[in-house]
């Protein structure tokens, strides 16, 4: 008997072939979300963020590829998942890291009012519902990335 371990990748199912509809809605959400015009350096931030608490190799591997195609610094992206103790992020990063994580982790304390006011003094209204939306788009990718195990290295940010 064949049994498959964490390490032993078992066959799965391709989401985006198996309900090509549902992938594409996801699709075009995702591009709604990079159509924001929040900063690009904070949204890639946010989804390696989010993508290193999540466990996602995948997202890990395009999103610190992204980061670094627009110019974002080894420096940043080696330091985010210590984000608190590193001077190298400003406070509208900072707040955006934190309900990230919040976020992220709802599980684990929903969405203090503290992380939320430290986020609505960076960013207006409109610009906290696109970081919300980042966020949770990028949470739901992880999820599918995880699901479906997409192996980190086969993202060509060129493509």
């Amino acid at each position: 008997m064949t049994t498959t371990t964490e390490h032993s990748p078992a066959t799965r199912v391709t989401l985006s072939e198996e309900v090509p509809d549902i992938y594409k809605a996801m699709l075009r959400l995702d591009s709604a979300v990079a159509g924001t015009p929040l900063e690009r350096p904070l949204k890639e931030l946010v989804r390696i963020r989010a993508s290193q608490i999540n466990g996602c190799a995948y997202c890990i591997d395009m999103h610190t590829l992204d980061a670094r195609s627009i110019g974002e610094s080894e420096q940043r992206i080696y330091a985010l998942s210590a984000w608190r103790e590193a001077p190298f992020f400003t406070a509208r990063e900072r707040a955006a890291l934190a309900l990230t994580e919040a976020v992220t982790l709802v599980h684990d304390g929903h969405v203090s009012d503290a992380v939320y006011a430290q986020a609505a003094a960076e960013f207006d209204a409109a610009e906290m519902s696109q970081l919300a939306w980042l966020i949770i788009v990028i949470n739901a990718w992880n999820r599918m990335g995880i699901t479906g195990r997409l192996a980190a290295g086969e993202y060509d940010p060129s493509a």
